[in-house]
Formats: C-alpha cells, sequence, structure tokens
C-alpha cells in the first residue's frame, strides 16, 4: 500500500502549485456547470415564449439567474459546504460516512438519505454526458439546417468514443481539461461583454428585486420557469465531491476569479441579445456569435461538455467505490489506472451500465429540448439532502446549537425545497428518469444491507468463539488435526468467531498449520488511513494470532501489498509457504428467509455478480485455497 501521504487531499504549498489546481479545478470541477450556458436560459424562455417574452420578463429571469448562482452555489457550496470535510474528502456519502462513525441520534434516516443523494448523483451522471452532449451538437443546425439529421447519430459516437477511452484513465487526457475548459470561460465571457451593450437595460439584473417581481408576476408559470432556472447550477454538488482532489482554496478561487463572472457575464450577454433581437429565443447562446464564428464554438462547445461528463463519469466511479467500502454494494472489479493517483479509478461494470443508459436516453428523448425536463429533478434531490445531511453534520461536528444550525440552513433549505417543487411538475416529461434510476439503485442497496445482516444473523448460529476453538485444538488427543509446517492466512468478517474455512478445513483435510492468522479487513469511516495505524497485530497463543488491516474508503484495498509492509514490521512469515484461505458460499433462496422472495433472488444475485475476493483485494492467486458451502437464505 503506499503511503498515506499519496493520498492526502490536495494542498496548494507555494504559487505554482495553487495556480496548477485552480486551473485544474476549472476544467474538472466546474466542467458540468460550465456547460449550463448552452440550454438553461433558452430552456428558462421556453415557457414564457408562446405569448411572446416582455422586457421586464427577460430582466427578471437573468436576475433570477444571477441570485441562484449566488445563494446555491457561492453562498451554500463555496462558503459553507467546502468546510464541512471528512478529513479533506467531500460529497454526499463521505458526509454520511463521517456522521455514521461520530454519531447520529437518526442513523436510519440518514443513510436513507445519504443512499437518496448518492443515488440521484448517479442518475446525474448518466443524464449529463446525453444533455450536454446533444445540446453542443445541435449547435451544427444554425451552421446549416442539412446537419440537423446528423445531430443524433454525431452525439451517439462522441459518447461511444467518451466511455471507449475510460479504461485507459483520465490522467492524460484530464492535463487538457483545465486549460479547455478556461479557454470556454474567456470565451463566454468576451461573448456576454460584446452583447451586454445591446441593451444596458439588462444591468438591472443584478437588483433582486426583479427577480422576485418576475415570479410574482408570473404566477403558475413562473413557477415552472424555476425547474429550468436551476439548470443554471446542475454541477454545483461536484465542487463538494472533489474537495479532496484539489482543495478548498483553489476551489474557491476558481469560483470568484473566472467561472462566477464568465457565467454572470455570458447570462447577461444572452439576455441582452434576446431584449435587443427577440427572435434569438430560439437559441440565444449560438445566436451571440456571429456565422463565421459557429462552426468553432460548436467545437468548443464539445469538447467543453465531453470534459463536463467526464467529471461525472469519474465521480460515479469514485461514488460507486466508496459505496462498496462502505458496505452499500457487492465488491465489484475496480481497475487502478494510475500507478500513482489512486483517485484515478475504473469500473467495467459501471461503465458499462452508465453507457447503456446514456445511450437509452438519446435515443428515448432525441434532443436536450426534450431530456432537459428529466435533469433537474436529480439535481434539486441530491442538493436537498446535502442541505439535510449538513444539518446534522454542524450539530455533530461543529457543535452548533439546532436554532443556529436551522436559522443559518432553513432559508437555503426553503429554497431549494422550492427548486425540487419546480422541478417535480416535469415529472410526466421526463423527471421520472431520475427517480426511476434513483429508486433502483436504492433498492439494490438497501437490499444488499438487508441481505448481509440476514446472512451474518444465520450464520452466527453456528459460531464458535475463536478463544474456545483455539484451547480446544491445543489440547492433544487422538483427534487433534494433524500438524503441517508453514502459515495459513484465513479471512474472516469477525474476528472474535472462528472462521467458517478453518472448520471446514480441519473437518475435510484434517490439518492445522504450525502458525495460523485471523485477517479482518476493515473499512473506516475516513477517506484515508496513515500506514502506521493500518495494522494491528495481536498474538492469542503460540499457534493463533489476530492480524486486523484497516483501509480508508477511499484507499486502494491491496492486501497483499499490505501484508509485505506487515512483514517490515515485525510480522514474520514466508509467502511462499504461506496458504490464504477464502471460504465461498453458495447462497440458496428460502421461501422463509426474512426477505420477500423477489428481494431474496436479487441478493443473491448481487452476491453471485460479485467479483473474487482474490481479485479484489489483490492476493497472490499461487497462494489461494478457497473451500465453499452452501447456505439457505
Amino acid at each position: 500500500m503506499a503511503d498515506s501521504l499519496d493520498h492526502a487531499p490536495a494542498q496548494a504549498n507555494n504559487l505554482p502549485q495553487f495556480l496548477a489546481l485552480t486551473i485544474g479545478a476549472i476544467g474538472v470541477v466546474y466542467g458540468d456547470i460550465g456547460t449550463s450556458p448552452l440550454y438553461a436560459f433558452r430552456e428558462a424562455l421556453r415557457p414564457l415564449g408562446a405569448g411572446g417574452v416582455g422586457r421586464e420578463e427577460v430582466i427578471g429571469l437573468v436576475s433570477l439567474v444571477i441570485w441562484t448562482l449566488t445563494a446555491i452555489v457561492t453562498i451554500k457550496y463555496v462558503l459553507f459546504l467546502l468546510r464541512a470535510d471528512n478529513d479533506g474528502e467531500g460529497g454526499t456519502l463521505s458526509l454520511l460516512a463521517l456522521l455514521l462513525k461520530k454519531g447520529t441520534r437518526y442513523p436510519v434516516m440518514m443513510f436513507f438519505a445519504g443512499v437518496l443523494g448518492a443515488s440521484l448523483f448517479i442518475g446525474d451522471a448518466m443524464i449529463t454526458p446525453a444533455l450536454s452532449v446533444l445540446s453542443a451538437v445541435e449547435g451544427l443546425k444554425l451552421v446549416t439546417p442539412a446537419l440537423d439529421d446528423y445531430v443524433l447519430p454525431i452525439s451517439v459516437v462522441i459518447i461511444l468514443l467518451l466511455f471507449a477511452v475510460q479504461p485507459r484513465g483520465t490522467g492524460a487526457v484530464s492535463i487538457f481539461f483545465g486549460p479547455i475548459t478556461l479557454i470556454w470561460f474567456l470565451v463566454m465571457a468576451a461573448a456576454g461583454i460584446a452583447h451586454i451593450g445591446d441593451d444596458l437595460a439588462i444591468l438591472s439584473a443584478f437588483n433582486p428585486l426583479y427577480a422576485v417581481g418576475f415570479l410574482w408576476n408570473a404566477g403558475l408559470v413562473g413557477f415552472i420557469v424555476l425547474g429550468a432556472i436551476f439548470l443554471t447550477v446542475t454541477g454545483a454538488e461536484a465542487l463538494y465531491a472533489d474537495l479532496g482532489h484539489f482543495g478548498r482554496r483553489p476551489i474557491q478561487s476558481a469560483w470568484f476569479t473566472v467561472v462566477f463572472p464568465a457565467l454572470a457575464l455570458n447570462y447577461l450577454g444572452q439576455g441582452a441579445l434576446v431584449l435587443s433581437h427577440p427572435d434569438a429565443i430560439s437559441n440565444p447562446f449560438f445566436l451571440m456569435f456571429p456565422n463565421w464564428a459557429l462552426l468553432p464554438m460548436v467545437v468548443l462547445a464539445t469538447a467543453a461538455t465531453i470534459i463536463a461528463s467526464q467529471s461525472v463519469i469519474t465521480g460515479a466511479f469514485s461514488l460507486i467505490r466508496q459505496a462498496i467500502h462502505l458496505g452499500f454494494l457487492p465488491r465489484f472489479e475496480i481497475c487502478y489506472t494510475s500507478e500513482t493517483q489512486t483517485g484515478q479509478i475504473y469500473l467495467p461494470l459501471v461503465n458499462t451500465t452508465l453507457l447503456i443508459g446514456v445511450l437509452a436516453l438519446m435515443l428515448v428523448f432525441g434532443s436536450s429540448e426534450s431530456l432537459a425536463p428529466a435533469y433537474g429533478v436529480s439535481i434539486t434531490g441530491a442538493m436537498v439532502i446535502d442541505t439535510i445531511l449538513a444539518f446534522e453534520f454542524v450539530r455533530r461536528q461543529w457543535g452548533w446549537a439546532a436554532l443556529t444550525a436551522t436559522t443559518v440552513l432553513l432559508p437555503l433549505f426553503s429554497l431549494e425545497l422550492v427548486f425540487l417543487g419546480a422541478n417535480l411538475f416535469k415529472v410526466q416529461h421526463g423527471g421520472y428518469v431520475p427517480i426511476l434510476i434513483a429508486g433502483a439503485l436504492i433498492t439494490m442497496m438497501w437490499t444488499w444491507r438487508k441481505g448481509i445482516s440476514l446472512l451474518r444473523e444465520k450464520t452466527a448460529r453456528h459460531d464458535i468463539p475463536l478463544s474456545q476453538f483455539i484451547a480446544m485444538v491445543e489440547r492433544k488427543s487422538e483427534h487433534a488435526p494433524v500438524d503441517v509446517p508453514g502459515t495459513a492466512i484465513f479471512l474472516t468478517a469477525t474476528p472474535e468467531t472462528t472462521p467458517a474455512v478453518l472448520l471446514h478445513n480441519i473437518k475435510h483435510n484434517h490439518v492445522l498449520h504450525k502458525h495460523n492468522v485471523i485477517l479482518t479487513i476493515k473499512t473506516a469511516r475516513v477517506p484515508y488511513v496513515p500506514e502506521k495505524e493500518r495494522y494491528t497485530i495481536t498474538k492469542l497463543s503460540d499457534r493463533f494470532s489476530r492480524l486486523e488491516l484497516r483501509f480508508g474508503f477511499m484507499d486502494d484495498q491491496n492486501v497483499s501489498r499490505a501484508l509485505a509492509r506487515c512483514r517490515k514490521e515485525g510480522f514474520k512469515f514466508d509467502i511462499m509457504s504461506t496458504s490464504i484461505y477464502l471460504g465461498r458460499r453458495k447462497l440458496i433462496a428460502d421461501a422463509q428467509s426474512g426477505l420477500p422472495q423477489w428481494q431474496d433472488k436479487l441478493f443473491i444475485a448481487m452476491a453471485d455478480s460479485a467479483i473474487d475476493p482474490t481479485e479484489y483485494f489483490h492476493l497472490p492467486a499461487n497462494r489461494v485455497v478457497e473451500l465453499g458451502e452452501q447456505v439457505i437464505i
């Protein structure tokens, strides 16, 4: 296992490093929110377009955009949530792990809230590539209407290529993320500045009274418009999830110096363009550019959307790895695509699932206009969950009184509930997509946790305390197992009881090794475990020892490397005379298991899909012995 310093959250120790992290944050952290101008303002105008859009409405909409960015992104995420970290790591599951570690009065509610937030993020990881790439490629229709029929095929090809390169890792590509996205923001800012002069009245949008006045006069239509306005902050949750990769100060610096000014200027420019040319309502972003610049902008926009898509894909990989290590999902294959950065990972099953989901969304909805309503529900839902977890966090971790926490967070929570309610109006128009995705993932995580708990209860009935077993085998009798040389390592999740695989070995082979190690692998509710805290070796008798390996939920759980380090710390064994024993269970459904039949079958299917522990824990395959048993569940 690499030293814990290799995994430490990013920190800027000097100016060049700070600038590098800031530019990197512009590409990775803000890639998603940076593509929102492609479609957000257009979708906000759409419900008003039938009866014509008045000047006050346009200014009110831009004012809503600016103040939504200020309240949700600047205040909640950039200034507040970036401080609510789990040893430098952020994100929904990271925060949930911290709450479960510190203790909470509502563990079940917090668990389901965290799982719901994580599930909604996975829905976002499917919708973002589909919507972003479609919205960028649709700019070709403005270059020439003849390309209209090629938008969907080109978008599908881009998505196929994007997912095809995932096994190679993002290290080399990510070097270009920051500079390209920086160019993207600068071009957006320049376009906005060029058009603000079309109608300087748009600058009135900085007055929040225009936003309030729009909502007051628009009635039900204004409530519907709020669902589209929230598209302007899609990707804001990435600020929190990517905290450990870049650190708080570079992320904050990128927002205040580049991202927020560029977004605000571009939305102001789009608003001024619509005020002076009402026909630009059809696609105000691309119509900001002259005809000669349309094709280069489509190319640049496509590059920006690919970067935004890459960000949520890698975010989904990281989130699923956290869920696996925290015991919310079975073990899936995890491939590490970098020799130095354990955060760069690739999960084949997750990659394939995301690809199928993205292609299905593109083919079913066909255009960004049709797909946009599906987007808001997942984003607003995830943000509401973040606020709920943050409320518990500031009380448990920071010691805030309930009144103080309520005073600070209730206004944000109320605002997000309004946005969520506005997006729920779109359920029948595509908003059901993230709800279905989240529902499926929650069902899987709940089933896995419930099934594992039931399995442990059933196997515990036949457990023998380890101390009792050691006393039994060390008493010399005619039925004692035969002593054989070497070391045997037995993996178990319950170190106080005798591993079932050890009992099966004696029952069928009638042998006991000279040295026997009871190995337990535990995942701490912190991102990374320092090397000096990774091992605990306890001598139980002359022949038995207990070894506990602890990993963080962001660590690479490489047991072979950890055992080698143990040897340097005084745990003496020869790998060539060591056998590692694993138990393999074949689960059989039982109508009386306590689970509904469908859930019983789902749990067994999930267990069967899990990767072999030898691969997952990087065990030396030529030293592993597996013994099987059947368990009725």
